[in-house]
């Protein structure tokens, strides 16, 4: 039996997970996969590091010259990592294609109410929806980069209707959200935090949907909003959100712009990561090797990285 027909016996059926969702017809990503680092380029590393670590609250790991990586404080894993290309054009509101957001994972609900209380402190400005899932924030750094940041409810809370899993964009309580952080001062990204999603501007959803969905091997799992699909393994609400919000007429980013250069797909094992190599290759799009893992660029630039977990 080949590698990849070890992945499909061993899969769960097409339907997607036993409640909600829509696997691939073909190879199909281990519900352990995770989201490792994003990579931004931005135009002043100062600058940068001051908002990361000053409004945020992440710590520098690790430092060079026209560079840094950044993590919460009590863990060693990268979250975000940052290149400087001095001079870089800032992302405008609207027209582009790439990053919409990438998004930090907090470890609970009170880490988002101790950070929604430190941004009143500070005076930033933040974007705040309750989404049924997850109770997100949501920022933009100083080169007009889209962030969220957002604590996921109990799965136990998620509901689903005709296999879609049922997300919204309602406004937050964010006294409430307050109250939940119980008095305690907000002390920079806690231990736990992680990368949770990525969302992308993209030309068209179902031309998006063959790379993401049928060659890496993401579920849909909702595809009711306009415009819009999201994509997990494992039954998560979404670890990748495809949009075509831009508009008709938007671009992808220039080299010399501010703009995400990559995101990381971690999963188990190296038969993981050639087989979802193999599906992006099968569904027709070039992908190439690259240290212990894998590359690709999907149709409108964004460059994905799969890696296998340390």
């Amino acid at each position: 039996m080949s590698e990849r027909d070890e992945g499909r016996t061993g899969a769960p059926p097409a339907g997607g997970s036993a409640e909600y969702g829509i696997a691939p017809g073909g190879w199909r990503l281990p519900a352990a996969t995770r989201l490792g680092p994003v990579r931004i380029q931005v135009a002043d590393l100062g600058r940068s590091l001051a908002y990361y670590g000053e409004v945020l609250g992440f710590r520098v790991l690790d430092r060079t010259e026209g560079g840094a990586t950044l993590g919460a404080h009590g863990d060693a894993a990268p979250l975000v990592e940052l290149k400087e290309r001095r001079g870089a054009a800032p992302a405008p509101q609207r027209g582009r294609l790439g990053l919409y957001h990438f998004a930090i994972l907090l470890p609970d609900r009170a880490a988002l109410g101790r950070l929604v209380a430190h941004l009143a402190e500070v005076g930033a400005r933040a974007g705040a929806s309750d989404h049924l899932v997850s109770e997100a924030l949501y920022l933009q750094d100083p080169d007009g980069l889209g962030i969220e940041v957002y604590a996921d409810r109990p799965r136990s809370t998620w509901r689903h209707r005709d296999r879609e899993l049922q997300m919204d964009t309602r406004p937050l309580d964010l006294p409430d959200l307050v109250r939940a952080a119980g008095g305690e001062p907000w002390t920079g990204m806690p231990a736990g935090t992680a990368v949770g999603h990525v969302h992308l501007h993209v030309g068209d959803v179902e031309e998006a949907a063959a790379f993401y969905h049928a060659g890496l091997g993401l579920d849909r799992v909702v595809w009711s909003y306009p415009g819009a699909l999201f994509l997990s393994a494992g039954g998560y609400h979404h670890h990748l959100g495809l949009n075509t919000w831009a508009g008709p007429g938007a671009t992808p980013p220039g080299e010399g712009d501010a703009r995400l250069l990559e995101w990381t797909l971690v999963v188990p094992s190296g038969e993981d990561a050639a087989g979802a190599a193999r599906g992006i290759e099968e569904a027709g799009f070039p992908v190439r090797r690259e240290g212990g893992g894998w590359v690709a660029t999907d149709p409108w630039g964004t460059t994905l990285r799969i890696e296998v977990a340390s």
